[in-house]
């Protein structure tokens, strides 16, 4: 059994003003790379192998919670590209867009932006990693976004993207999964604090 713990990494001037990210390579903020320093790892994580998504905000995240060793780069872990929504806040793009954008909510794991990937595309993405961390068999811990961890809960749980998330998460929470070797995940524990020191 391979386990793997998400951690989203630490705020952004644009997390702050609520704007959709994507491959956007939006450092983190001055008070994110606080917030990250005050962040206690569980023991049970020590010894564990460390993977990012190759965006600045995550490989810093990474970074700052060893003690300044980088975490091995891994795209899979990159955030959903959004596309030409990235930049604006959703409440911009629902005024802007109307019916348009709430149909396009409305499709869940299919929702696309123009000229980004949807949620299902992050999916076929993800699972031949899970299924390689699966066969090497070391525990790791993955730095990486909101949008792949959602992508990686609506695996474990078959939530198709559509209303509410099945499951809370706390975004400054470690979330632990149990890769499976068909590129599919389990949950294992959800929302592990991170003490604050």
């Amino acid at each position: 059994m391979t386990r793997v713990a998400f951690l989203r990494h630490g705020p952004t001037a644009w997390n702050v003003e609520k704007r959709l990210q994507g491959m956007t390579d939006v450092e983190l903020s001055a008070e994110g790379r606080a917030q990250v320093q005050r962040w206690v790892l569980p023991a049970d994580v020590a010894g564990w192998r460390w993977q990012s998504s190759p965006l600045a905000r995550a490989m810093e995240t990474a970074q700052l919670l060893r003690g300044g060793l980088e975490a091995e780069p891994q795209p899979a872990l990159r955030e959903m590209s959004f596309g030409a929504w990235e930049g604006y806040r959703l409440a911009e793009l629902r005024q802007r867009f109307g019916a348009e954008m709430e149909g396009n909510e409305a499709r869940g794991i299919d929702l696309v932006p123009p000229g980004g990937e949807s949620p299902r595309q992050v999916m076929a993405r993800l699972r031949p990693w899970l299924a390689a961390l699966a066969a090497d068999g070391r525990d790791t811990v993955a730095v990486s976004h909101k949008g792949v961890i959602r992508v990686v809960l609506a695996l474990a749980t078959g939530w198709d993207m559509k209303g509410r998330q099945p499951l809370k998460l706390d975004w400054q929470s470690m979330h632990v999964f149990r890769a499976q070797a068909d590129g599919s995940a389990a949950v294992e524990r959800l929302n592990v604090a991170l003490t604050h020191a």
